[in-house]
C-alpha cells in the first residue's frame, strides 16, 4: 500500500491526464446527440430530404432573426409540444440555438421521446451567421 501511494504522489500529473481522458471517452459513449459544424448541417439538408432545422431559442429571439425554414419550438415548451415533431422521429432533426448549449439540453429531450437522428448544430446561430448562411427576419 505504501508503494501504490508513492506512486501516485510522484505520478500525479500523469494519473490526472489518463482519468480526463477516461472521462472523456465514457462521455463520448453516452452522449446523446452528434455535434455538427454549419457546413455539415447544409449538407446533412441537402442530401436527406425531409431535415427538419429546429430553432429553440426564444420568442424575440427567433424574431430577430432565424436560419431560413427553420421551425421554432422554444426550449421551454418542447417538452410540451414534442408530439408537434412526431412526423419527422425518423428523419435528421437539427437543433439549434444562439451558443449550441440549449440545443444540446434539447437534443436530449428528443433522444428521450425516441427520436433516432438528432444534431446539435455546433455555436448555434452564431455559427450559422459566422459562415454567411441564410438567414432571415420576421
Amino acid at each position: 500500500m505504501e508503494d501504490l501511494n508513492e506512486f501516485v504522489m510522484n505520478n500525479w500529473p500523469m494519473l490526472l491526464l489518463w482519468l480526463v481522458l477516461l472521462a472523456m471517452i465514457i462521455n463520448s459513449f453516452i452522449k446523446s446527440s452528434y455535434d455538427i459544424s454549419p457546413q455539415q448541417a447544409v449538407q446533412l439538408m441537402s442530401h436527406e430530404s425531409g431535415s427538419l432545422l429546429l430553432d429553440v431559442r426564444e420568442d424575440s429571439e427567433y424574431q430577430s432573426g432565424h436560419i431560413k425554414d427553420s421551425i421554432h419550438i422554444p426550449m421551454g415548451k418542447l417538452a410540451a409540444r414534442v408530439g408537434e415533431l412526431d412526423k419527422y422521429k425518423k428523419k435528421n432533426i437539427i437543433l439549434g440555438c444562439r451558443s449550441g448549449s440549449r440545443s444540446g439540453r434539447a437534443c436530449s429531450i428528443l433522444k428521450k421521446h425516441g427520436f433516432e437522428k438528432v444534431y446539435n448544430l455546433q455555436g448555434g446561430v452564431l455559427a450559422w451567421e459566422k459562415d454567411n448562411l441564410p438567414m432571415t427576419k420576421g
